[in-house]
């Protein structure tokens, strides 16, 4: 019995299968671990659902596991300074921890195989150790931890998520549970020996989010509820949460998209996008972002990187996609599993939002538009969205 983070509503106590774990033992011991003298480390925390590969394809192996000291615990700093100096051949990080690892030089130089997974890898490091391998993982709880996998190398421009590990089966349906054309958008369902038996006590639930399977007699799906589209290679690229989705002024937005434009840039480390009410009620787009050392100091010069990355976004995006507000922030809040933190962002000051001076309408078409807006804000009539 596992129970979930929350992080997409209330924590849910999944009931794993014995054979789920199994398939995940015998699947990282063959990929990472295929001497028995292997060296391992558990940093990630017993409740978090990654600590069972660690724990246990260490212990089924008969691999060397590192415990890290009870000091390093809640101290990211802390643990990466004793992780850097173990002697290990193959360790997990969270993503936060494996990014800050890569890009502030605190990488192991032993390792051979550094795994990463927990949240949404926005970027791969322009340059990778030569001996070093970074795979990717995704997964969740309900498929027992990890359903895809994949190595990253520094010229991948997209950091994909791989492809199922060993006895899984992935779909990328549509809204009508039917296969989306190759290359396209949809919601990602795993299937396979991994996927859990249910909820504890929520049958309705379950009933909802396992379903047995229309492809595989007698096989049943856990439908994830996040996005991905295969890549021309046949790697499947994560897009983000289909319930992340937001609509403002009649505009169906991902802003999962905006963010992965902003973390192109080279002066942004880290990026989050959300949609949040303005002072006066409006729903606007705000960028949080973390800057490059490159940069500069969030003190000095935010307001210039702001206006640097709305540039960049208006040439690679729609303006309605352009955030209506940049804050930057010297690192994205975490819960303590290592996942970002959406309720821990701060509401950006009014100031901070972006906004045109009031210029008169001209001519008869702007003047007649200029009209029937004020109309619909009054209540007289309603004009076309499109009109406004």
């Amino acid at each position: 019995m596992i129970y979930t983070s929350g992080s997409t509503g209330t924590p849910k106590g999944v009931m794993v299968e014995n054979r789920g774990l199994v398939n995940l033992i015998a699947w990282h011991v063959q990929a990472f671990c295929r001497q028995p003298e292997s060296c391992c480390a558990l940093t990630a925390g017993l409740a978090f659902d990654a600590s069972t590969w660690e724990l246990w394809s260490a212990l089924c192996n008969r691999s060397t596991l590192q415990l890290p000291p009870r000091a390093a615990a809640g101290d990211s700093l802390r643990l990466l300074q004793w992780w850097r100096d173990q002697s290990l051949d193959v360790a997990f990080l969270i993503t936060p921890l494996a990014t800050l690892a890569l890009e502030d030089e605190l990488i192991n130089s032993r390792l051979e195989y550094l795994l990463v997974g927990g949240d949404r890898l926005q970027r791969v490091p322009a340059s990778l150790p030569a001996a070093l391998k970074l795979i990717n993982n995704y997964g969740s709880t309900e498929g027992t931890v990890v359903a895809t996998s994949g190595r990253l190398f520094s010229d991948n421009a997209v950091p994909h998520i791989g492809r199922p590990i060993a006895n899984t089966r992935v779909y990328l349906l549509d809204g009508h549970g039917a296969p989306v054309p190759f290359g396209a958008s949809g919601e990602l369902y795993i299937g396979g020996a991994g996927v859990a038996r249910g909820y504890l006590n929520r049958p309705e639930l379950t009933a909802e989010r396992f379903i047995a399977s229309p492809f595989v007699d007698g096989d049943r799906l856990y439908r994830t509820g996040d996005l991905a589209r295969y890549l021309p290679d046949g790697n499947l690229e994560f897009l983000g949460r289909n319930d992340e989705q937001v609509k403002i002024r009649g505009f169906r937005i991902e802003p999962g998209e905006i963010a992965a434009r902003l973390v192109g840039h080279p002066m942004v480390r880290g990026a989050v996008v959300v949609a949040q009410q303005d002072g006066a009620g409006e729903k606007r787009l705000v960028a949080y972002v973390v800057g490059a050392p490159e940069a500069g100091s969030e003190e000095t010069d935010g307001s210039d990187l702001a206006a640097v990355l709305r540039a960049h976004i208006s040439a690679h995006l729609p303006d309605y996609m352009v955030p209506a507000a940049f804050v930057r922030l010297a690192s994205l809040p975490l819960t303590v599993n290592g996942k970002l933190d959406r309720q821990a962002l701060p509401a950006p000051e009014d100031d901070a939002y972006a906004r045109r001076a009031y210029e008169a309408p001209q001519g008869e078409i702007e003047t007649a538009g200029a009209d029937l807006g004020r109309a619909s804000r009054s209540g007289a009539g309603r004009a076309p969205r499109s009109l406004l």
